[in-house]
């Protein structure tokens, strides 16, 4: 059973209000405006050490409680406007990250840019509210790069999550920190059935009176045993490295039929395990380096191969 915190609705609408007046941007510099700065635990711990030993100087007449007071308190303050110094006039800039599948780690790289003649230490960023870290130090007049991972839940077109910014640098007494939106967005392709049925069969091509069926394997009837003479640009290399044999393209039994992967075929389950079934096939029929369509509701996408058709496939199944 879960008990309702009034403290934590309240800081999650809060938090959602906050980021909603933040921009989207790709590259961000932060400035006064956009860095933050509070006390930690140990902050406030050393605030009350310092009443103590100014409260006991005071009553007891101490100088040098005075003089460990003040340089207590001296040290604290420099601590603070380091530490704020650290992120203040800092650049951060998103790398577009590269479209990942559904459960899979998705790497979002982060450039840190300084145009400060020191060091920057100790800057820790990660996604909000994840607990997670990536720490660097950005050098002199230079750059770091920084990688941070989530995993995607759901297949399309989707946000990068907000990305916050923090140090605690020198002292550990100050939490300074940023919040950032990137604009970017991740494409996710859906999950790949982990074990998909064979390939289905090839089907007769405009014109051809012949049928064309599966090898009792599964793949598709589009290769053949490699014949001595055979141009090299007809070798299926990736099959062949699979089966350790040479293998090549039938030219003529592919003239006569086609590898169709259609969404009707694709079983009687619901959408998302028919996409994923469709993206296994398209990942084994793109390793075989067969030419293979793809039939979606309100799209088919004409047979071919290679790396291009692939991910056109792959996208149009992440977008269907």
């Amino acid at each position: 059973m879960t008990l309702w915190n009034p403290f934590a609705l309240l800081r999650a609408r809060f938090q959602r209000w906050w980021q909603a007046r933040i921009q989207f941007t790709d590259t961000t510099l932060l400035t006064q405006r956009n860095v933050y700065i509070l006390p930690t635990a140990p902050g406030f711990m050393l605030a009350a050490t310092l009443v103590v030993l100014l409260v006991a100087s005071i009553n007891y007449q101490l100088n040098l409680g005075y003089l460990l007071t003040f340089l207590l308190a001296g040290c604290a303050v420099v601590g603070m406007h380091v530490g704020h110094a650290t992120l203040r006039g800092l650049s951060m800039h998103l790398i577009a990250p590269d479209a990942q599948y559904t459960g899979a780690n998705a790497i979002i790289s982060i450039q840190l840019s300084s145009t400060r003649k020191t060091i920057r230490h100790g800057i820790g960023l990660g996604l909000l509210d994840s607990g997670h870290w990536a720490w660097t130090d950005v050098p002199a007049q230079g750059s770091a790069q920084v990688q941070i991972a989530f995993t995607p839940t759901e297949r399309g077109l989707q946000r990068v999550p907000a990305i916050t910014a923090e140090t605690r640098f020198p002292l550990g007494t100050f939490r300074v920190w940023t919040y950032w939106r990137p604009a970017a967005q991740l494409l996710v392709y859906p999950r790949p059935e982990a074990h998909p049925p064979p390939l289905p069969p090839g089907q007769p091509s405009p014109g051809s009176a012949s049928h064309s069926t599966a090898q009792a394997s599964g793949d598709f009837d589009g290769v053949r045993a490699y014949r001595r003479g055979d141009p090299l640009k007809l070798v299926v290399w990736k099959k062949a490295a699979k089966a350790d044999e040479l293998v090549s393209r039938d030219s003529q039994q592919t003239q006569r039929s086609e590898l169709w992967l259609d969404y009707a075929q694709a079983g009687s389950l619901g959408t998302e395990a028919r996409l994923s079934r469709l993206c296994a096939w398209v990942l084994l029929a793109d390793r075989l380096g067969l030419d293979y369509g793809l039939r979606l509701p309100g799209l088919a996408l004409p047979p071919s191969a290679g790396e291009a058709h692939k991910r056109r496939c792959l996208e149009a199944l992440a977008l269907c």
